[in-house]
């Protein structure tokens, strides 16, 4: 049986223990279901947003481009989870060897780090095609847009790398992880000895990072709206379509900070279930994945115009062929 106060350190490759969701007998199928259905939902929306815009040439623009690498990034994250849990819902398995549980962690963190570096970039392209109308297509050209998408990527990638390159040498004393998925801080509460180090760059390459967004997209913002006040005064449909631009990527941001807030508070305060600190921080892997296909959907009219496009041309096909 497995033991999380043995005090002799594990030799790696070992195999973690997940704790899971402490569930009633019987509620496993129910749960599997759901978790099933949501993965289904964001397979379904962010496949449909890549696919679309990949095969659209006239999707093949700056701010198109961008939310297809934010949906490769959301459907990143939900991969790296759920399709586990819904076998430890169906199954009980609760095993992950140590390979695994680093890929696992090594995604998740990815995908929070990844997806605020590209709403960021998103955020500067859309105050250039606002404040800079004219300079646009001059100021964002092929080369400085799969540019600045690589660069959201690699500070992401980089920053993570270097979280987990301090593991290589940290010896466990245990191999039972509380959480439902593994993570950095998961992961690092089973060392044997201090975690400074570690917990030092992980805090300082959060805040860091997350300050520097936070400007990046405040800015833009900011400059947006003045420009949407200064010249929706002559024309309100200037001042429509900014605010509109403006809504739908500050409401995935929003989203994206809301779900990381509530985790790092939850896990703060002792008074906080530990069942009720799991589901929180499942939300932060299911809801914006879930949900961002649906907000860019409906706000873009040429994204959704072009989604139904296909779709009806698809089944027209199809019924000729019947026919």
């Amino acid at each position: 049986m497995e033991n999380t106060t043995t005090t002799t350190p594990l030799k790696q490759p070992i195999v973690f223990v997940l704790e899971g969701f402490h569930t009633p007998p019987g509620f496993g199928s129910f749960l599997f279901f759901l978790a099933f259905f949501n993965y289904m939902v964001v397979l379904l929306g962010n496949g449909v947003v890549v696919c679309i815009i990949c095969v659209d040439k006239n999707l093949h623009r700056p701010m198109f481009v961008m939310i297809s690498h934010l949906a490769v990034c959301d459907l990143l994250g939900a991969t790296a989870v759920l399709p586990r849990l819904m076998m430890h819902f169906l199954t009980g398995e609760r095993r992950i060897a140590y390979i695994p549980a680093i890929a696992q962690a090594v995604s998740v963190h990815t995908y929070g780090l990844a997806a605020q570096t590209l709403l960021a970039a998103m955020a500067y392209d859309r105050y250039v095609a606002v404040c800079e109308p004219l300079r646009y297509h001059t100021i964002m050209t092929s080369a400085r847009l799969h540019a600045s998408c690589a660069l959201a990527w690699f500070v992401a990638v980089l920053c993570i790398a270097v979280l987990f390159a301090l593991h290589m040498n940290t010896q466990l004393c245990g191999n039972i992880i509380q959480h439902v998925y593994c993570s950095n801080r998961a992961i690092l509460r089973l060392a044997c000895r201090s975690t400074q180090t570690n917990n030092i760059y992980g805090l300082s390459m959060f805040w860091s990072v997350s300050t520097g967004i936070f400007v990046i997209i405040a800015f833009s913002y900011f400059r947006i709206l003045q420009a949407s006040i200064k010249h929706g005064r002559d024309d309100s449909s200037v001042r429509s379509k900014a605010f509109q631009t403006c809504t739908s990527h500050l409401v995935v941001y929003v989203l994206y900070e809301i779900a990381s807030v509530i985790i790092i508070v939850s896990q703060r305060f002792a008074s906080v279930s530990q069942d009720l600190k799991k589901f929180f921080s499942i939300l932060f892997i299911i809801v914006p994945p879930a949900v961002n296909p649906i907000i860019y959907g409906l706000v873009s009219k040429e994204l959704r115009g072009s989604i139904i496009k296909h779709f009806v041309t698809q089944r027209s096909h199809k019924t000729r062929l019947s026919g």
